[in-house]
């Protein structure tokens, strides 16, 4: 038998910079910010999402997408 632990040959993950997490969070909070902002148009100004060229269904399912989902 071999005693001699198995080495394994996976590649190591490049940690993300702090540059690029800012970006990441600030890219979820303008995703957070603009569903909140849509979704208290479509209560108080229903119209406003024909402007915009959403239909209503259109408009519930962006809302309903978690922060980090595009």
């Amino acid at each position: 038998m071999n005693d001699t632990p198995s080495v394994m040959t996976e590649t190591p993950r490049r940690p993300y910079r702090l540059a690029t997490l800012r970006s990441i969070i600030a890219t979820w909070e303008e995703r957070k910010r603009f569903r909140c902002e849509l979704e208290q148009k479509l209560k108080d100004d229903p119209h406003l999402i024909c402007d915009i060229g959403l239909t209503r269904l259109e408009a519930e399912a962006e809302i309903a997408k978690p922060f980090w989902q595009v």
